[in-house]
């Protein structure tokens, strides 16, 4: 048997915009359109929810935080949004999650990072980031 840690690859770039990739199963193909964050959206957690600070049931309209959080099981994964191309039908943009890859921590410090310099607008790719750490 093999080790599940065998089966998947760091990812040490992103895809490149407007590149054509087979799906893991080669059942389709997609066009990518760019990297994207997948966020989960608190506001859709049935009511009532749980938080282990309340050890209870907490009513939605008492939700403390943010609405939008990085989706914890794909933090690790690359997502991008992307077009499928399935043979025989319209293209659809979707988000894609490959989860059979894992980012390196410099990568997923860029992707999902909470620092406040992530958020200017000079760091839209990688190595624009990598590069001033560097320096």
């Amino acid at each position: 048997m093999t080790p599940v840690s065998a089966l998947r690859s760091d990812v040490q770039a992103l895809l490149e915009h407007g590149s054509v990739h087979a799906s893991p199963g080669g059942q389709y193909s997609f066009r990518v359109i760019g990297p994207c964050c997948r966020l989960f959206d608190r506001e859709e957690l049935p009511w009532p929810c749980c938080r282990l600070a309340w050890r209870s049931k907490e009513p939605s309209w008492r939700r403390v935080g943010r609405r939008f959080v990085p989706d914890l099981a794909s933090r690790r994964c690359p997502s991008y949004s992307v077009e499928l191309l399935q043979p025989g039908s319209r293209p659809t943009a979707t988000l894609l999650t490959l989860f059979s890859m894992r980012l390196t921590p410099e990568l997923q410090e860029w992707w999902y990072s909470r620092l406040p310099k992530s958020m200017l607008a000079l760091n839209h790719t990688p190595s624009q980031s990598f590069a001033e750490e560097q320096h």
